[in-house]
C-alpha cells in the first residue's frame, strides 16, 4: 500500500472520516491506530524493529529526565552544606549517568541500522553477514532510517534539556510512527510536530483543499513524470557501454529529473495528507536546482535531514574542545581566516561522509560523501581567493548572467555527485565521469550521439512506450520549471497565490490535475507506478 495505490486512497479517506467524526480528545488515538495499521499492512514482519526503537527511546528519555530532576533537587537541598568541590563531583557523576543512558539506545538503534543496511558486511566482506540475514529473510524495514533519526533527535533534545520527555508511551509511538512521514520523511523535531499530533484539529475546508492540491502535485511528479522517466533511465544504464558517453550523460540528466520528481513528489503527498488532518509538516525541498553554490543546494535539498545532521552531528563536532584547539593552532600557522574556518570544514567533510554512508553500504557512497564534502571543504577555504578573482575581473555578482552561471556550475557539480548514485560501483564512477565529459564530446563529433538519438524511438517501443510518453515527460519538466520560477521569484506558495486571485482557475487546475493523474499516471500505456526511491532508506 504505497502512496500511489488505490488502497492508500481508500485508507486515507477512511482515516479522514473517522478522525473528524471522533471527539477531539480521542483524535490522536485515531492517528495512532491508522499509523499502526498502515505500517502493519505494508511492513508487518518488521514492526518489532519499530517497536524496539519506540520503547528504548521512550524509557531512555524518561530516565534522562529523572536523572536531571533528581540532580536539581539534590543540588537545591544541599545548596548550603555542600562545598563547591562536592557539587562539582556530584554534577560530574550525574553527567556520566546521563551520557551512558543516552549512548545505550543510540548505539543499539544505529547498530541495528548499521547491520541491516549492510555496513557490517561492507566492513567485513568475508563474514557472511549478508548471506545470514538473507537466509533468515531479514531485509531493510520500511523507513528505518527516518524513524531512527527522528527518535534519536528527540532523545538528544531531552538530554540537552531542550525538550520535555513524553510520559505517554502511546503518544510517543504516534510521534515516531505517524504514517504520512514514515516512508521517506520529512524528519520532524518533537517540539514542532508532537503537539499538532496530540491536539484534535477542527475540520477546515482550506486544509482539505490545500492538502488535496499538494497531494495532486506530488502524484503528478511521481506518476506522470518520475515513473515514466525511470524505465528509460534503467535501459540506458543497463546498456551504457553499448550506447556510449552521450547516452550516459543523458542518463545522468534523466536521473536528476527522476530523482527530484520522485522524492519531492512523495514528500508533497506526505505533507498534503498531513495538511488534510490539520497538521503542518516541515518543508523538505526548496527548488534545489536553482542553488548558486553546492552549499546552498544542500540547504535546499532534503532540508530536514540536513537540519538533523547540522544539529546532532556537525555542531557537536565543530564546537568540540578538540576542534576549538585545532582552530587556535591553525590560526597561528595559517592566519585568522583558516583558523576560523578549518574546524567547520573538517566537520563538514565528516558530515558528508556520514551522508554518503547513509545512502548505502557501498564504497561509491563513500566517494559521494568525499565528492560533496571535499568540494565544500576546498571552496570554503579558498573563498577569499575567489572573491579577489571576481574583484579583479570586475564581475558584477548580482547580474543575471553571473547568477545563471553560478546555477549552471552548481548543477554540473550536483550531476557529478549523481554519477556516484547510479554507477555500479566506485570503479564504474570514474569510467562514467570520463564518458559523460570527454566521451560525450567524442560521441557528438563521430556521430554516435546522433545514432543514439535516432534509435531512441525504438528503445521507447521496446519499453512499451512511445513518443507521447516523451512529450509528457518534457511537458511535465516544463511545468515544474515554470512553477519553480514563480515560487522562487515570489517566495510564496503558488497554491495560495492562485487561491487569492482566481478561484475559478484554481478549480479548473484541480480537475485537470486529477484527470492527469488518473489517465496519464495510473492508466498510461505501459506504465507501472513504481516504489519511491527513498522508501528503503
Amino acid at each position: 500500500m504505497t502512496f500511489t495505490s488505490f488502497s492508500f486512497l481508500i485508507f486515507m479517506a477512511a482515516t479522514l472520516v473517522v478522525y473528524y467524526v471522533c471527539p477531539k480528545k480521542f483524535r490522536w488515538i485515531i492517528l495512532l491506530l491508522a499509523s499502526g495499521t498502515f505500517y502493519g499492512i505494508v511492513c508487518l514482519k518488521y514492526m518489532p524493529f519499530l517497536i524496539f526503537t519506540i520503547l528504548t527511546t521512550f524509557f531512555a528519555a524518561i530516565g534522562e529526565e529523572k536523572i536531571q530532576d533528581k540532580r536539581s533537587a539534590e543540588l537545591k537541598s544541599h545548596k548550603e552544606d555542600w562545598s563547591s568541590e562536592e557539587k562539582k563531583k556530584y554534577k560530574q557523576t550525574t553527567k556520566i549517568q546521563k551520557r551512558l543512558l543516552l549512548a545505550a539506545p543510540i548505539v543499539l538503534n544505529f547498530g541495528i541500522l548499521f547491520v541491516l543496511k549492510g555496513y557490517l558486511q561492507m566492513a567485513l566482506p568475508n563474514a557472511g553477514i549478508s548471506a545470514f540475514l538473507t537466509s533468515i529473510h531479514i531485509l531493510l524495514p520500511l523507513g528505518i532510517s527516518f524513524y531512527t533519526f527522528q527518535s534519536m533527535g528527540y532523545l538528544v533534545d531531552v538530554y540537552r534539556g531542550k525538550t520535555k520527555a513524553e510520559h505517554n508511551p502511546a503518544k510517543f509511538a504516534l510521534f515516531v510512527s505517524f504514517f504520512p512521514q514514515i516512508i521517506q520523511g520529512p524528519i520532524a523535531i518533537y517540539d514542532d510536530l508532537a503537539k499538532q499530533l496530540y491536539d484534535g484539529h477542527d475540520l477546515e475546508f482550506e486544509n482539505i483543499k490545500f492538502g488535496f492540491q499538494l497531494i495532486l502535485w506530488g502524484l503528478i511528479k511521481k506518476m506522470v513524470i518520475a515513473d515514466r522517466a525511470a524505465p528509460i533511465l534503467n535501459e540506458i544504464l543497463a546498456n551504457k557501454a553499448e550506447y556510449g558517453g552521450f547516452a550516459t550523460l543523458c542518463a545522468v540528466l534523466i536521473y536528476a529529473l527522476q530523482l527530484y520528481a520522485d522524492f519531492s513528489g512523495g514528500i508533497d503527498i506526505a505533507r498534503g495528507v498531513a495538511q488534510m488532518l490539520g497538521i503542518t509538516m516541515a518543508e523538505n525541498f526548496r527548488r534545489p536546482y536553482f542553488a548558486k553554490s553546492l552549499a546552498e543546494y544542500w540547504r535546499r535539498w532534503h532540508i530536514t535531514l540536513g537540519a538533523w545532521l547540522k544539529n546532532y552531528l556537525f555542531y557537536p563536532i565543530a564546537m568540540s574542545n578538540g576542534f576549538f584547539k585545532l582552530g587556535k593552532k591553525a590560526k597561528k600557522v595559517f592566519g585568522s581566516y583558516i583558523g576560523k574556518e578549518l574546524p567547520g570544514c573538517i566537520a563538514t567533510l565528516i558530515t558528508f561522509l556520514v551522508i554518503g554512508i547513509w545512502h548505502g553500504a557501498n564504497w561509491k557512497y563513500v566517494g559521494f560523501g568525499i565528492w560533496n564534502g571535499g568540494i565544500l571543504f576546498i571552496s570554503t577555504l579558498l573563498k577569499p581567493v575567489f572573491l579577489k578573482m571576481n574583484e579583479k575581473l570586475h564581475i558584477r555578482e548580482k547580474s543575471f548572467g553571473w547568477r545563471l552561471w553560478q546555477m549552471l556550475r552548481t548543477f554540473l557539480l550536483v550531476l557529478g555527485g549523481y554519477v556516484f548514485d547510479i554507477a555500479d560501483g566506485l570503479g564504474d564512477v570514474f569510467s562514467m565521469l570520463k564518458n559523460t565529459t570527454a566521451g560525450a564530446v567524442t560521441d557528438l563529433a563521430n556521430g554516435t550521439a546522433k545514432a543514439f538519438l535516432g534509435s531512441f524511438r525504438q528503445m521507447l517501443m521496446n519499453l512499451g512506450m512511445d513518443g507521447k510518453d516523451l512529450v509528457l515527460i518534457i511537458t511535465g519538466l516544463i511545468v515544474m520549471i515554470v512553477v519553480s520560477i514563480i515560487q522562487e521569484k515570489s517566495q510564496k506558495s503558488l497554491r495560495g497565490m492562485i487561491d487569492q486571485k482566481t478561484k475559478w482557475l484554481e478549480w479548473v487546475l484541480m480537475v485537470a490535475a486529477t484527470m492527469a493523474v488518473i489517465i496519464l499516471g495510473v492508466y498510461g500505456p505501459g506504465i507501472k507506478p513504481g516504489e519511491f526511491v527513498y522508501m528503503q532508506f
